[in-house]
C-alpha cells in the first residue's frame, strides 16, 4: 500500500517541461517591458523638475519605469541564461 502511494506521488509530482513557445513569449514580453521603460525614461523631462511642487508627481513615472525596467531586464537575463543550458 505504501509503495502504491509513493509511486502515485512520484507520478503526480513529476516535473513538467513548459511549452516550447512559452520561453519565446516570455522573452518577447520582457524585452518589450525593457524597451517601454527606456522610452519612458527618455521622455522624462528634467525641466519639469524645476518646481518642487511637481516632484512627487513627476518622479513617480520615472521611478516606476526604473523598477519595471530593472525587473524585466533581470528576468530577461534569467530566461536567456536558462535557454542556453
Amino acid at each position: 500500500m505504501a509503495a502504491d502511494v509513493e509511486s502515485l506521488l512520484r507520478l503526480a509530482l513529476a516535473p513538467i517541461d513548459p511549452p516550447a513557445e512559452l520561453e519565446a513569449r516570455v522573452e518577447l514580453t520582457l524585452t518589450s517591458l525593457v524597451e517601454l521603460a527606456a522610452e519612458e525614461l527618455e521622455a522624462w523631462e528634467l525641466s519639469a523638475m524645476k518646481d518642487p511642487r511637481n516632484w512627487p508627481r513627476q518622479a513617480l513615472r520615472p521611478a516606476a519605469a526604473v523598477v519595471v525596467g530593472s525587473a524585466a531586464a533581470v528576468g530577461l537575463v534569467a530566461v536567456r541564461t536558462r535557454g542556453k543550458r
